[in-house]
């Protein structure tokens, strides 16, 4: 704004205005007579104020064009910062709109996105659940069919046990019927057959249990034949039919017959003995 133009007004022609003012006010001075009239004094003194007039009006010129000069130039960049501002503004909203654009965008995207991975989730869940219950379907199917083996092996485990087990009572009441027939070599070859039925039978977990005679009576390990509530002290005679354990687990007590009860009851014989191992097979369980 202080970079003004060399513009000047050619000041010669006041200031040879002047001089010839200043002149004629001289020569009015000089030829009047003396006293000066007061028309002469006028004439003098209007020559010189406008001699002055035009010595001081080109400074006054120059003054005001400099003022205009700036005063253009000022106006001229107020004008120029008005349309960079302009320019700014427009850039502002520009930018302001790419923006709006840039975040309608982003927004439109970012519900798509979460619109998708909630359809996503849904479907997962969905999936999860469907797998979970057919999982939950084929799990109880499977434990179906294994209780069904279960009880299946459960029940041909009973039935070989009674099978064993008859055939155990039966070699049992042949031994003591051998025995009792007095024939040594007899009872001796039947009690052979006897063990070694017996070594074949633990091979697979059944264990035959006798009470030996004279011991005394257990009554959580044996059962009395013919005796509902045996005495405390009660000694055993005999074994009518032994028990059975099975991988060390009891199946069957033993069915002893008691001295207190011996003088009443009859002489026991190979058909008590395999009818009373019947009375106790179905003890075994199934």
């Amino acid at each position: 704004m202080n970079e003004v133009p060399v513009w000047k007004i050619s000041k010669w022609p006041f200031l040879f205005a002047n001089a010839v003012l200043l002149a004629i006010a001289a020569a009015v001075i000089h030829k009047a007579q003396h006293p000066i009239s007061q028309n002469e004094i006028l004439i003098a003194t209007a020559c010189v104020a406008l001699g002055a007039v035009f010595g001081c009006l080109p400074f006054l010129l120059d003054y005001r064009a400099t003022g205009k000069i700036i005063e253009v130039h000022a106006v001229g960049e107020v004008a120029g910062k008005i349309q960079d501002l302009k320019r700014l503004a427009a850039q502002v909203a520009t930018a302001t709109d790419q923006w709006a654009n840039v975040q309608e965008t982003t927004r439109n995207h970012a519900e798509k996105t979460t619109v998708a991975a909630r359809e996503i989730a849904e479907r997962m869940e969905t999936e999860v659940r469907e797998f979970n219950e057919f999982q939950t379907q084929l799990n109880d199917t499977e434990k179906a069919a294994l209780r069904l083996e279960v009880e299946k092996l459960k029940r041909t485990e009973g039935e070989w046990l009674q099978v064993v087990a008859r055939i155990l009572d039966n070699i049992h009441a042949l031994h003591t019927a051998a025995v009792r027939t007095g024939q040594a070599d007899l009872a001796e070859q039947i009690g052979q057959f006897q063990s070694a039925c017996r070594d074949v039978a633990r091979r697979v977990g059944v264990s035959q249990v006798e009470a030996p005679a004279g011991s005394p009576f257990d009554a959580e390990r044996q059962r009395a034949h013919g005796v509902e509530n045996p005495p405390a002290d009660a000694i055993v005679a005999e074994t009518l039919a032994p028990g059975f354990s099975y991988q060390g687990r009891p199946i069957r007590p033993v069915l002893v017959r008691l001295q207190t009860a011996a003088a009443f009851a009859p002489e026991p014989t190979t058909e008590t003995s395999t009818a009373t191992a019947g009375t106790v097979e179905g003890q075994l369980p199934l």
